[in-house]
C-alpha cells in the first residue's frame, strides 16, 4: 500500500476493535502521577442541562465484559449487570451502550433469533430472566440512558454453520451464511438478510424504551490477508448498474444504515441511532478528502462504510469514531483524527461523540503513552478546543470496573466533576 503494511499497523498501533484478551496491569512507575482518590458510592444522578454523552460499551460476545462467564446463575448474572451499572454511575458517566445481539442472537426473549450463548453457554437455552429489559428498568433508575448495541452481520465467531442450533435463521436459510476468516457472517448484499437482520432488530426496539439503537463498527468483515469475501454470485444477481462490486458493497450498507434509521424513527421515535466505526474513513494519500492517517484499513475501502456520508447525509443521529490512539503516534494520531471528525461533523445533524481506548491504558503491550493515567484526560481536554466534540465514550465497562492504573479515574476528576445530566 505504499504505508504501514496491515499486519504491522493492526499488531502495533491500530488493534482495530478489541476482542484480544487483556494483558495484566503493568506495574506503574514510581514517578508516575498519582491517581486520584476513590470516587464516592452510586448515587442517582439529577437530571440537570445538557452536558454530553458520558458513555461506556458493555461488550458480551465471547463474555468479554459481562456475564464475567456463561453459565452463571441468573441472580448472578444479574448482580454483574447492576454492578457495572452501579460503577457507570460512580463514574459520573450518563450513558451504557450494551451489546443485545453480538452474533445473530439475542439477550431478550426474540421472535427471530435464539438465545446467546454467552449467557448459558448454549445457544438458545433460556436464562431464566430477560437481560435487556433488566438492563433498560435498571438503567433508568439510575438516571443513566440505555442504548442497545446491534452486530447486524456477524452470525458466529467460529466458521461451522453445524453448530449454530437447528433453529437459527443461518441453519434454516443457508445461503444466507457466508464463512470467511475462521467466522461465519450474513451476506449484506442479499436483500432478504438486510429485511431479516432489520427485522431481529426492530423486536427489541419494539419491545423496550431503549433511548439508542448502536451499531459498532463490523459491516462486511475486516479484510483477512490472503482470503476472499465470496459474493460474487450475489454480485451477479443484484449488482447490475454498479462500476465496481465495492460499489454495490457500499450500496448495501449504505440501504442498512438507511433503511435502519427510519425504521427506529417510526418505531420508537425518542430513540436515537448511532454507529461506532473504525476511527479511519479513507487517509488522505489515497482521498484528498481523507485524515492525515496511514491507516492499514480504511472503513470505506476496506468495510464499506462510508461512514463521512452517514454523517453528511444526515442518516444518523449520532457518530462515535474509535479513536484509539495516543496523541503524537504517527501512523493515526489522535490530535490529528480528531479535528478531521469535527470537521465532518461542522454543520450537519449528526452528534459527534468519541471513542477512548479505555482498555489500552496500563496495557505492558501498549506503547510509553498508554502507561500514563493522564493520556485519555488529555484526550477529553483537546476535544474542549472542538465545540462540534459533544462526548466520549469508553471501551469498555470491564476497564471502567478494574481501572487498571487510575485513567478513569483521572478522566472522571478532571471532567466529570459534576453529575451527569442526559447526553443530548
Amino acid at each position: 500500500m505504499g504505508r504501514v503494511s496491515r499486519r504491522a499497523f493492526a499488531v502495533a498501533a491500530l488493534s482495530a476493535f478489541t476482542m484480544a484478551p487483556r494483558a495484566s496491569a503493568a506495574p506503574v512507575p514510581s514517578d508516575a502521577p498519582t491517581p486520584p482518590a476513590p470516587l464516592p458510592a452510586p448515587e442517582r444522578p439529577a437530571r440537570r442541562a445538557v452536558t454530553g454523552m458520558r458513555g461506556m460499551w458493555l461488550a458480551t460476545v465471547a463474555n468479554r465484559d459481562w456475564p464475567s462467564r456463561a453459565g452463571l446463575r441468573a441472580s448472578e448474572q444479574r448482580a454483574e449487570l447492576i454492578e457495572h451499572l452501579d460503577n457507570a454511575v460512580r463514574h459520573r458517566l450518563n450513558t451504557v451502550i450494551f451489546q443485545v445481539r453480538p452474533t445473530a442472537d439475542a439477550l431478550w426473549p426474540s421472535a427471530f433469533e435464539p438465545w446467546s450463548e454467552y449467557l448459558t453457554g448454549s445457544q438458545g437455552r433460556d436464562p431464566g430472566w430477560d437481560p435487556l429489559g433488566t438492563a433498560v428498568k435498571e438503567a433508568h433508575a439510575r438516571g443513566l440512558e440505555l442504548h442497545a448495541w446491534f452486530n447486524p452481520y456477524r452470525v458466529a465467531t467460529h466458521d461451522d454453520p453445524a453448530r449454530l442450533v437447528p433453529s437459527h435463521p443461518g441453519r434454516r436459510n443457508p445461503a444466507w451464511v457466508v464463512p470467511y476468516g475462521g467466522k461465519l457472517y450474513y451476506n449484506p448484499g442479499l436483500p432478504e438478510v438486510r429485511a431479516f437482520v432489520q427485522d431481529a432488530m426492530m423486536d427489541a426496539v419494539e419491545k423496550y424504551a431503549v433511548d439508542g439503537v448502536h451499531f459498532d463498527d463490523y459491516f462486511y468483515p475486516y479484510p483477512v490477508a490472503g482470503r476472499s469475501f465470496d459474493d460474487g454470485g450475489t454480485y451477479g444477481t443484484y449488482g447490475s448498474g454498479f462500476a465496481t462490486k465495492a460499489a454495490w458493497r457500499r450500496e448495501n450498507i449504505d440501504l442498512l444504515v438507511r433503511e435502519t434509521a427510519e425504521r427506529v424513527k417510526r418505531i420508537r421515535p425518542a430513540a436515537r441511532f448511532g454507529v461506532s466505526p473504525f476511527g479511519v474513513w479513507r487517509n488522505a494519500a489515497t482521498d484528498p478528502k481523507g485524515s492525515d492517517t496511514r491507516a492499514g484499513v480504511q472503513t470505506y475501502d476496506d468495510l464499506h462504510a462510508d461512514t463521512r456520508k452517514w454523517v453528511r447525509e444526515g442518516w444518523l443521529d449520532y457518530i462515535v469514531p474509535q479513536l484509539y490512539w495516543n496523541i503524537g503516534l504517527d501512523a493515526a494520531d489522535y490530535a490529528r483524527l480528531l479535528p478531521w471528525w469535527a470537521e465532518v461533523a461542522r454543520g450537519s445533524r449528526t452528534q459527534l461523540y468519541v471513542g477512548e481506548a479505555l482498555y489500552k491504558a496500563g496495557d505492558p503491550a501498549q506503547p510509553a503513552a498508554w502507561q500514563d493515567p493522564a493520556e485519555l484526560s488529555r484526550h477529553l481536554t483537546l476535544a474542549r478546543n472542538h465545540p462540534e466534540v459533544r462526548g466520549h465514550v469508553f471501551f469498555s465497562a470491564k476497564e471502567v470496573a478494574d481501572d487498571r492504573i487510575g485513567a478513569m479515574a483521572r478522566v472522571s476528576a478532571d471532567h466529570y466533576t459534576q453529575p451527569a445530566g442526559t447526553s443530548r
